[in-house]
């Protein structure tokens, strides 16, 4: 994950992905490095345009349709509260898989 970091750092500072600048960037937040995989990377991101692979993993996923209530039962108030911590979750997750969806495309 490091290396992928170290990409995005670079490129949000506007400098050149080279195998030497990703060195360096892990060498200077104490990484050991593998001349292997930074040659994969960068052979990886040849191409490719970060900014739109961004905006791209970053697009929420939709929302599931609200299910109706199970019974009639349950005061309004409390069918509202467990309607807002289901819109919460479901938010959560969509952060968590477009984190997933971000690492899997440099990966």
């Amino acid at each position: 994950m490091e290396y992928i970091y170290s990409a995005m750092l670079l490129h949000s500072a506007g400098k050149k992905l080279t195998d030497e600048n990703i060195k360096k960037v892990l060498t200077a937040a104490g990484v050991k490095t593998d001349d292997a995989r930074i040659k994969a990377l960068t052979a990886s991101l040849d191409g490719v345009n970060i900014d739109e692979a961004i905006k791209t993993a970053a697009v929420p996923v939709a929302a599931a349709p609200a299910q109706p209530a199970a019974s009639g039962d349950a005061p309004a108030g409390e069918e509202k509260k467990a309607e807002k911590k289901k819109e919460k979750k479901e938010e959560e997750v969509s952060e968590e898989e477009a984190a997933a969806g971000l690492g899997a495309l440099f990966g």
